[in-house]
């Protein structure tokens, strides 16, 4: 009789599908290319699927939500949900020594800010881990911030006095450097702000601006990347991430890696050119109709003039607010990578 009720339980342990393991999910902006095209489909399809259904997940984004987005990883760390994506400027306020992840005008292109972000990864982790109880799953581009204005400007110089919605704070830094006045205004209330003359330009990513019709209530186009890249950091409570077996962390971090990231990042230079091409009418739109904004292209001289004020002005005062030995640690790593070098004292 011992030997038939062991094996009658051996028997219905076999039958007895294991439970799935449930990932509640908040991604970054719905509107935007980011979630629609790379980060809802890998959340919702991908990995469960790739998983064999042992992953099942419920996806929503912060704005959904209503959740502010300086909350999103204070609630992740606290466990609030389990997975969390937004833009790492957004999160400076609790980790001021993040702004280096995305600093203005390092990288002229989506191959450098791949290598910057790639650099500082080892750095963010170690941020995510101490100030948010999370582990860093991916970071991916948001494209580069770039400047729409209400105002006739023909170069850096003319941003000059001016009243300019940033992406972070180190582009407000920079902005009230180069002597405009750095704004504060959300994503969402730009448009309404530009039209009503709050603020005489704003900085976002050229497909953001796009897709939220900034083209409607600005009249130029600096296409250079003022607010750098706006990465967009993908991570995980550190107690529902150690919970989970080896083989379950194995099997997302390589999906992550292959099926978002990297998609991700290898479309930003072509999503790029396209998005200014949709913005200005010079080059084919792939995107829908092209709008007729006027394309300022910066010059040698604007370039060289903004990275002596990153370097003498904007990053010093970064590394006395991060404190500690940052600024050193950004230096071996981002800034060899893009070649800039913060002065310490």
């Amino acid at each position: 009789m011992k030997r038939l009720l062991i094996s009658l339980m051996s028997s219905a342990a076999i039958a007895t599908p294991v439970m799935a393991e449930s990932l509640s999910v908040v991604g970054s902006w719905s509107s935007l290319p980011l979630h629609k095209e790379y980060e809802a489909p890998f959340w919702q399809t991908t990995l469960p699927e790739a998983s064999g259904g042992n992953l099942q997940t419920t996806v929503t984004t912060h704005n959904q939500m209503n959740l502010g987005v300086g909350e999103v990883f204070r609630l992740l760390g606290q466990g609030v949900f389990d997975v969390g994506m937004t833009v790492g400027d957004y999160a400076v306020a609790d980790a001021p020594e993040l702004e280096g992840l995305d600093v203005p005008l390092v990288a002229m292109s989506a191959d450098k800010a791949e290598a910057a972000v790639k650099a500082a990864r080892p750095m963010v982790d170690e941020i995510f881990a101490q100030r948010f109880n999370s582990k860093v799953l991916a970071i991916a581009p948001y494209p580069p911030q770039v400047v729409f204005c209400n105002a006739e400007v023909g170069s850096l110089d003319d941003l000059k006095g001016l009243k300019i919605r940033a992406s972070g704070r180190m582009t407000a830094k920079f902005l009230e450097a180069l002597g405009a006045e750095g704004i504060t205004v959300s994503f969402s209330e730009v448009p309404g702000a530009l039209q009503k003359g709050v603020v005489d330009c704003a900085v976002t990513g050229a497909g953001s601006g796009y897709s939220a019709g900034w083209w409607e209530v600005t009249t130029h186009l600096l296409p250079i990347p003022l607010g750098g890249w706006d990465p967009v950091v993908t991570a995980i409570n550190m107690d529902k991430w150690q919970s989970l077996d080896a083989d379950t962390q194995a099997l997302i971090e390589k999906q992550i890696a292959e099926n978002f990231e990297a998609p991700a990042w290898s479309t930003a230079e072509g999503a790029l050119a396209n998005d200014i091409a949709c913005l200005t009418g010079k080059g084919e739109c792939a995107s829908g109709d092209s709008r007729n904004l006027v394309l300022v292209e910066a010059s040698d001289g604007d370039i060289e003039k903004a990275r002596e004020i990153l370097q003498s002005e904007v990053l010093p005062e970064w590394a006395e607010r991060a404190g500690g030995d940052w600024a050193a640690r950004w230096n071996e790593s981002v800034g060899a990578v893009v070649g800039v070098t913060i002065k310490i004292n």
